[in-house]
This record gives C-alpha cells, sequence and structure tokens, in this order.
C-alpha cells in the first residue's frame, strides 16, 4: 500500500514525464506539488526505496514500470470520476478537480471497473483528456491547438491544456467548450490574438494565451 502522498508524487511525476521527458528535475516535482526541494528529496528516497522510481541525487528522476503503472492507474480513477461528477452527477467542468483528487485514491479495484462499465468505458473526461483503459491503454488523438491553425482552418474543441476553473469559467461564459466548432478567420499581427467564428455564426476574439491552451480535432 502506498500513501496518498506517494500516489500524488507519482501522478506528478508521470505528468511531468508525459511529453517524453526522460527525467524530471526535484525542483520541476516541487513546483507541481507546491512544496520545498528538501521535502521532494526526502519522499523521492521513499519511492526510491520501494523502487518505484529511478531515482540519483542531481540526475533527476524517472518511474519504473511498477511505478508507472500505479501513476496511470491514479489518473484512470482521476478522470472516471471526473467524467461521472459531470456527467452523472451534473457537476461543471471546472467544479470536478479537487473532488477528483479525493477519489482517485479508492482502492477497490471493483469498485472503479464497475464505474467504467457503467459509464459505457469513456475515451476522454470532461476536460478532453484521454482516460487510460484497464490496461493502462490511451485512445490517442491528433489534437491542435487553436494558436497552430491557419486562416480558414477550422475543427472541433476536443480539450483544453490549462485547467484553471478561473480559465474554464471563461470558456463556458464565451462557449468555447467540448464539442463546439470553430473557424479561425484571422491571427492579428500585432499581438496574435485570434478572431474565430463559431459554430458558423457568431465571431468573437480569443488572445494568444487562450488559442494556445484549446484544442481541437481537425
Amino acid at each position: 500500500m502506498n500513501s496518498y502522498t506517494e500516489e500524488n508524487y507519482l501522478k506528478a511525476i508521470y505528468h511531468l514525464s508525459v511529453n517524453g521527458v526522460e527525467s524530471v528535475s526535484t525542483n520541476s516535482i516541487a513546483a507541481a506539488m507546491n512544496t520545498k526541494a528538501a521535502s521532494v528529496t526526502d519522499m523521492l528516497k521513499k519511492l526510491f526505496e520501494k523502487k518505484l522510481i529511478n531515482y540519483a541525487r542531481y540526475q533527476g528522476v524517472s518511474l519504473t514500470s511498477e511505478g508507472k503503472t500505479i501513476a496511470i492507474n491514479i489518473v484512470r480513477k482521476h478522470r472516471l470520476w471526473e467524467f461521472f461528477l459531470v456527467e452523472k452527477l451534473n457537476f461543471k467542468w471546472d467544479e470536478v478537480h479537487n473532488v477528483a483528487e479525493e477519489l482517485e485514491h479508492i482502492t477497490s479495484t471493483e469498485l472503479v471497473d464497475r464505474l467504467d462499465k457503467f459509464l459505457g468505458y469513456p475515451k476522454y473526461d470532461p476536460h478532453g483528456d484521454p482516460i487510460p483503459d484497464v490496461n493502462g491503454c490511451f485512445n490517442k488523438s491528433e489534437l491542435k491547438p487553436i494558436s497552430a491553425l491557419l486562416v480558414n482552418e477550422g475543427g472541433i474543441i476536443m480539450g483544453v491544456r490549462e485547467h484553471l476553473p478561473q480559465f474554464l469559467q471563461y470558456l463556458e461564459k464565451m462557449k468555447l467548450t467540448i464539442g463546439n466548432h470553430i473557424r479561425v478567420m484571422e491571427v492579428v499581427d500585432y499581438d496574435q490574438s485570434v478572431l474565430i467564428q463559431l459554430n458558423n455564426q457568431n465571431t468573437l476574439s480569443i488572445s494568444r494565451d487562450v488559442a494556445q491552451n484549446i484544442l481541437v480535432t481537425i
């Protein structure tokens, strides 16, 4: 059995390494966990002793096969619970993260597998992040940020990079939510803000930062 804190560290290391990073720095983990580097070092020693990470001081951290399996399982539970909270309990997508943070530590495999079946084996959570299946496999799709689209290119909103409640609330207000269609009408040279058409109707301007954090499928 691993403690909640140990599981949170494994999940943080996984997220920091998911884009092909071979080793994660202690400072990166400290920032992700909002704690001091010294506290991170102490925890890394414990995880190393449990053979859940590969760790050498000043050389970074990577997950062992067992550590990665545990981390992906935590991610699976987190995203399934987010889906359940939004689809079945009518939570908004900006309200579910903290609740799922608590529910992800439930240890019952049978409960999680039944939850997955009850929900119809969803492939993506309410933010468009892929949900790993029981074998830890993700359904991958080629998503692009709006900022990478050319003028007259369009796509369907499928996910977001930023999960802060304030950002999600902004997208909800602007109707820039999962499933809506957008088309790039203009990119302003001055500040790289983007004029988009939403669902072939209204046009609106979004900042470069917003455009970089909304993911679409072409």
